[in-house]
């Protein structure tokens, strides 16, 4: 999100050189400086025991390929526990093991993902309403069914060791 018009008191921004910043939208009625924002959210490769990982289809994120569990982060709430909550209701598994891997600027949705590998023992997976389909794909098949280039794809390879 960027800012043309304060949120305190609805004042239009100037300009204002701010240290090693540059120039920032800032409100001279409340004396502040507004960066630019984002959201910050996760993106996490469910892998099991099987040497599988979890591939999603949500049909409103993209028609033609997999993804994996993704989600926003709610306020108070920590990346590892958003992980967590986003596999339970993505496609019901319980992490038992948590990994930072890195985060992924996403640019066209003005987000930031970081990446977690999230083991978890196979069990069947339960969807949500927001999911079409899910499957467990094992590893030499996984990079292959995800967007060349996209954030799962990066973090997928990462996990695998591809």
């Amino acid at each position: 999100m960027r800012f043309t018009y304060c949120p305190h008191c609805g004042r239009k921004l100037i300009k204002k050189e701010i240290g090693d910043e540059g120039k920032i939208p800032y409100c001279e009625s409340c004396c502040i400086p507004l960066w630019d924002m984002f959201t910050t959210s996760i993106i996490a490769a469910v892998i099991n025991e099987y040497h599988e990982v979890a591939l999603l289809r949500q049909n409103y994120v993209s028609s033609a390929k997999h993804v994996c569990v993704a989600g926003v982060m709610k306020i108070g709430e920590s990346a590892e526990q958003a992980v967590i909550r986003e596999v339970k209701e993505e496609i019901g598994q319980d992490v038992e093991t948590l990994e930072f891997i890195s985060s992924y600027p996403y640019e066209a949705k003005e987000m930031l993902m970081l990446g977690y590998k999230a083991i978890v023992k196979k069990q069947e997976l339960k969807l949500s309403g927001e999911v079409d389909s899910a499957e467990w794909v094992a590893f030499d098949n996984a990079v292959s069914l995800l967007k060349e280039g996209s954030i799962a794809w990066q973090l997928v390879k990462t996990v695998i060791g591809k």
